[in-house]
């Protein structure tokens, strides 16, 4: 028998319009948003799971 570390990862994206000057601003400005909790991603947002062993490792059959 054997212990499995599993990795997990979600994607989510959205596209959001935002008025800038540089690309550079409107990046900032989005980003801002989202550390502000102004855009928050849910599950309308959501595009793929993976999944991934990341180490294995063998384990005494217990007693």
């Amino acid at each position: 028998m054997k212990k499995y570390l599993v990795e997990i990862t979600e994607t989510s994206q959205r596209q959001v319009t935002v008025t800038a000057e540089t690309r550079d601003e409107a990046e900032q400005k989005v980003r801002q948003k989202y550390r502000d909790e102004d855009i928050v991603l849910d599950e309308r947002d959501y595009i793929d799971t993976d999944f991934h062993v990341i180490k294995e490792r063998s384990i005494d059959k217990e007693r």
